[in-house]
């Protein structure tokens, strides 16, 4: 399958973003009963979801492969990663939609506090972080009963053709009881990826994998507020 080419100015490399467990409860739409079993948010980035839904009772394991690093280096590039990319969010405000947010600095200020709290949790609890990359995770099957995962696939489409997407989604399915939810469904410049995601279904559904679309109250790139379901 063919995917557009990159935009030029678009960030180089895969971005380690550090997204909140608020921001994970609105694009994913958890419940609290969504919180009470076996969690793996994968990839991790440096999110502060595994330690405030961990706080909170869940069981909650973040599979990355940048957590190979060093924890001191680690929290340093979850900074640095964190002001990368609210720089270029706010360079490109125009392909955001702000409501959810109120502002580039909130979205700022949210992200750094998230980093933090990622910082200290990774010296504090570093079994909760495997370094691991898709699509080979260390995981026996139906080791979670909820996994998610998102800014990654789809994401960066122009640089993960179909057969790595295909590949990561039986990964992800293989060690997951019950669904796999997966967001957003755009590129990172906001592409729609209709086609792709229309192929990756029936290939998963060809495979006994049922899949669905389920809306979500959260939009950041205009039209991204839906959540590929694999069940």
């Amino acid at each position: 399958m063919k995917h557009p080419a990159p935009d030029n100015d678009l960030l180089g490399e895969f971005l380690i973003s550090a997204r909140s467990f608020t921001e994970y409860r609105a694009i994913f739409a958890l419940s609290d009963a969504d919180l009470h079993g076996r969690i793996l948010d994968c990839p991790g980035g440096a999110a502060s979801f595994t330690a405030e839904a961990s706080a909170l009772g869940a069981t909650v394991t973040a599979a990355d492969p940048v957590y190979a690093r060093g924890p001191d280096d680690l929290r340093r590039l979850a900074i640095t990663e964190t002001d990368r990319g609210s720089s270029w969010v706010t360079a490109h405000s125009t392909r955001y939609r702000w409501d959810w947010y109120g502002s580039a600095h909130r979205f700022r200020a949210m992200r750094h506090a998230a980093a933090h709290r990622f910082g200290v949790d990774l010296i504090e609890h570093p079994n909760r972080y495997v370094a691991a990359e898709l699509p080979s995770l260390p995981f026996p099957d139906d080791s979670f009963d909820l996994v998610l995962s998102s800014h990654l696939l789809f994401t960066y489409a122009d640089r993960l053709d179909a057969d790595f997407h295909l590949a990561a989604m039986l990964e992800l399915a293989r060690v997951c009881v019950g669904e796999t939810r997966l967001y957003p469904l755009v590129d990172h410049i906001g592409r729609q990826l209709g086609d792709l995601v229309a192929y990756l279904r029936k290939e998963l559904e060809d495979k006994g994998i049922r899949t669905s679309l389920r809306e979500t109250s959260y939009e950041f790139h205009h039209g991204a507020h839906t959540v590929l379901v694999l069940n």
